[in-house]
């Protein structure tokens, strides 16, 4: 029940990111819950890209009626940014929150990954006038260029 009810209260987190002046589908908690039981697009343990002078790793650790994990982005000349990530697997797309470190600073922003081939793929899209939410997410655009592949946990 306290799983229902949290994957309930960031179901509502995500529906405030929508922009209120324009018209959505509603998706019922009840038809994402039934989604987000584990399946074989996506499985606990690591993902990771590491080329070019950048590395992200997204580790998940549960999957139940969401998505949780450790995610960390080291991009070349940029600053480090080391947080959580929880949020939902609807179809083959993990859409949530991310929470994070940045030079000393603790920010939060929605992230998007679309599962390909066992792999994800990070999806970009504008963003609501704060920088936290995408506008919309039927119009964020999915760039293998730094593609998560499974990999071994480190330990």
């Amino acid at each position: 029940m306290k799983k229902f009810i949290a994957a309930f209260a960031l179901l509502l987190a995500f529906i405030s990111c929508k922009n209120k002046s324009e018209p959505t589908d509603t998706i019922e908690p009840v038809d994402i819950i039934k989604n987000n039981i584990a399946t074989e697009l996506l499985e606990v343990g690591c993902y990771s890209y590491n080329g070019n002078k950048n590395t992200i790793t997204f580790e998940i650790t549960d999957i139940d009626f969401s998505v949780k994990g450790k995610l960390n982005y080291h991009l070349a000349e940029k600053d480090s940014n080391t947080g959580t990530f929880e949020g939902f697997l609807i179809d083959d797309v993990v859409l949530g929150d991310y929470t994070f470190q940045s030079e000393g600073t603790t920010s939060k922003r929605e992230v998007i990954f679309k599962i390909v081939n066992g792999q994800l793929i990070e999806g970009f899209g504008p963003l609501d006038e704060d920088g936290i939410c995408f506008v919309n997410t039927d119009h964020v655009t999915y760039t293998p260029t730094m593609p998560l592949a499974k990999t071994k946990c480190p330990k």
